[in-house]
């Protein structure tokens, strides 16, 4: 899954700041180096980002579906906005990505009735305030735990169990060791046979044990890439689709995969 941001600002430095042009450049290229989905976002999470009104990010997600729905290439929209997922719903979106695991009120009737994917991410907190001092007894059966009551809120609202997608959340409301513990017990979030999705792509969890600025992580996230499949993760949630995809060859050739 290639991330194509259309945000002001975003903590990896690729935001593009609502220029449709260059965003759909960014896809053409993802897909050339090997993208399955694309993931599109218009407004940044990173801790102490500010809102975007609901019509600018509106314009900015349906512009992009507009401009590339008739790639037959499936198209994520990352939003927590129920209006932004009606708007992308009706524009032709296959996935609503949620960081906020559709608790807004209005977001689970925004896509129940839809056919499409959606994905419920953990966060302890929100964006803004969620690395102020986030805490946990045990991190792994806590994050289970929400992820597990929010597929069945899912599932009572008439969602099908196929189209739902789990994402522990690395980075949102995680200290370094919480996202480590994460990584390493990620074989148990897919347990009960729903698909993964990890986004670790140059976060600062990599750069707290490499010491490495946001742009030189591509390195550690291609490592965390492997690791987060190795341990059942089915996305992968990648700024640099080319050097991942090309890990992952090698790794299914060693596995005896084509």
């Amino acid at each position: 899954m290639a991330i194509i941001n259309l945000t002001d600002c975003s903590f990896s430095g690729d935001g593009l700041r609502g220029d449709l042009s260059a965003a759909v450049q960014r896809a053409e290229r993802a897909l050339e180096q090997g993208a399955q989905l694309l993931d599109i976002g218009a407004e940044s999470s990173r801790p102490g980002a500010e809102s975007v009104p609901v019509q600018q990010e509106i314009e900015r997600v349906v512009g992009f579906i507009e401009r590339t729905r008739g790639w037959n290439v499936p198209l994520s929209v990352d939003t927590v906005k129920p209006a932004v997922m009606l708007a992308a719903v009706e524009a032709g979106a296959d996935m609503i990505n949620d960081i906020n695991a559709f608790r807004v009120p209005g977001a689970i009737a925004a896509v129940a009735a839809s056919n499409l994917g959606l994905c419920i991410m953990h966060m302890q907190g929100e964006p803004r305030t969620m690395q102020d001092d986030p805490r946990y007894i045990d991190v792994v059966e806590e994050v289970k735990g929400f992820l597990d009551e929010r597929v069945q809120v899912l599932e009572s609202a008439g969602v099908a169990r196929e189209r739902i997608v789990l994402d522990p959340g690395f980075g949102f409301g995680k200290r370094i060791e919480h996202n480590y513990a994460l990584l390493r017990e990620l074989a148990r979030f897919g347990a009960g046979g729903l698909a993964v999705l990890a986004g670790l792509s140059r976060k600062s969890m990599l750069g707290a044990v490499t010491g490495r600025a946001v742009d030189e992580r591509m390195p550690a996230s291609v490592a965390a890439a492997l690791v987060a499949v190795q341990r059942g993760a089915g996305i992968l949630r990648v700024h640099d689709v080319g050097p991942t995809c090309d890990a992952l060859k090698v790794w299914q050739a060693v596995c005896g995969q084509s």
